[in-house]
Parts: C-alpha cells; structure tokens; sequence
C-alpha cells in the first residue's frame, strides 16, 4: 500500500470538521437535553485546540508515525509475520478499540488517571463539544499508551490510520446530544456504541460513571461485565460536586486535577 500522505491525512480532518458541523446542527435543532453553549462550549473547544498543540510539540511521531517506525525496524508482532494487508488492518482496528476500553477502565480506576480524567466527567452537560473535553495531560499519555499498543503490535500503518479516522468520528457521535430512533437504537447498540448509551457513562451516578467504557464496539463492555443497558433513573449528567458553572471556565478546568 502507498504511504499516509498530507491528502489523506487532511481529508480525515475535513471529514472530523464536517461531521461535526452536522451533528452539532442536529443538536441544534432536536437536542435530546438541554446542554448550554456559550462559554462552556468555548471552554471544550478551547481544551481541544491546547490538546492538538500539546500532543504535536511532545510527541513528535503520533500513532501513524510509530507505526512506520515500526515496519521499518522490524518490531512487533504482526511484523514477524506476513499477514494480508486487509487482515492486519482488521486486526490493528480491533486490538486499539480493545486496548482504548483497557485505558478507559483504567481512567476510572487509578487515582492519578481520575485526577486527568474527571475533567472529561466534569462537564455537566453532554454535547458533541464534550467530546473534545480532555485535559492536555491526559491526551499526552493516552497519545504514548497508544503508540506503545502500535510498536508492540507492529500494527500497520493504514490499519492505525483507519482506526484513527473511525475513532475520532466515533468519539463525536457517542458524545452527540441527539437519540436515535427507538427501534434504530436498539439495532445500532447491538454492534457500537451510541450516544443513549455512552450517556450512562457520563451520569452522576458513580456504578454508572464505572461503565459503558468503550467508544466504538459495543462488544468490549458486554465481555467484561461493565455493560449498562439503561440509567436507574433520571438521569444526571457530569459528577456530583460539580453541578454548577465552574467546569464551564477553562482556567478552572485546566487546574482542576491539581484541587485537593
């Protein structure tokens, strides 16, 4: 296959930007909650434009970049054998969807994770803004986890950037602040995950904030018992000593793994 190329890489960027124009214009206009825009929409998007800067001036090579790394030298498993392409690029996508519940679940589970991650469950409305709510801290270490999973694997290089171009589309529709059609959600759910679904993940509720931990394949959450089906009630968005504005300031936000 032909190297990732600057056209490819900015056609996955367009089709990010686009997909987000249309799922933030369905929000718009048929919200499934009421979530407010305005500054906390400045501040989520303000988080991702420090996040993209961050990730680019301390890691310089990405997960494409690791992944050629890797087939130029040799390492990794898949490099050890030669598997067809569209097996290898079948298998990288699911072994980083795997890999990213693992890290998602650890998010949860090791305090100093929770410290970065809870700036995510920190916003107390659900938009496809929140999507793009992460600390600078925590995409730095994801990115490095990630690129670790590709070296180790040898996945190939347009296996990784299929994963990434779904992954990212994925994260905008699971955090989209619309519903699908009953009978349509029933059948979607079945495979990915969906906006009803991920929801959950973001409730107030601690045993519901611990799961639904994954982002694309639906499968992962149902395997390892971290499946919930439906909220225990009405359901509250964010984390309980933060349902107020302050998660809407990005200094705020910013500092917030740092409170006591």
């Amino acid at each position: 296959m032909e190297p990732i190329g600057t056209q490819e890489q900015l056609g996955a960027f367009a089709a990010m930007a686009l997909v987000f124009v249309f799922f933030a214009a369905i929000e718009f206009v048929r919200p499934a909650r009421s979530a407010p825009r305005g500054r906390r929409w400045f501040t989520n998007l303000a988080l991702f434009a420090i996040d993209t800067l961050a990730v680019r001036l301390l890691v310089p090579l990405l997960m494409v970049g690791a992944a050629a790394l890797a087939a130029e030298r040799g390492w990794g498993l898949l490099n050890l054998y030669a598997l067809p392409s569209w097996l290898g690029i079948v298998f990288a996508v699911l072994a980083l969807d795997l890999a990213l519940y693992f890290q998602h679940w650890a998010t949860h589970r090791v305090p100093i994770l929770w410290r970065l991650h809870k700036v995510h469950h920190s916003d107390p409305a659900f938009d496809v803004t929140t999507a793009a709510r992460f600390h600078p801290f925590e995409i730095v270490l994801s990115m490095l986890y990630k690129m670790a999973v590709v070296v180790a694997l040898g996945l190939p290089v347009w296996g990784v950037f299929l994963f990434e171009v779904i992954f990212n589309l994925a994260t905008l529709f699971t955090h989209a602040n619309f519903a699908l059609p009953k009978q349509a959600e029933k059948a979607v759910r079945a495979l990915i995950v969906t906006p009803d679904l991920h929801r959950i993940h973001h409730s107030a509720i601690e045993c519901e904030t611990n799961s639904n931990y994954g982002t694309l394949l639906s499968g992962w959450d149902r395997l390892f018992g971290t499946y919930t089906r439906d909220p225990e009630g009405r359901l509250t968005i964010g984390l309980e000593q933060y349902q107020d504005t302050r998660p809407h300031a990005l200094g705020w936000s910013l500092l917030l793994p740092f409170r006591k």
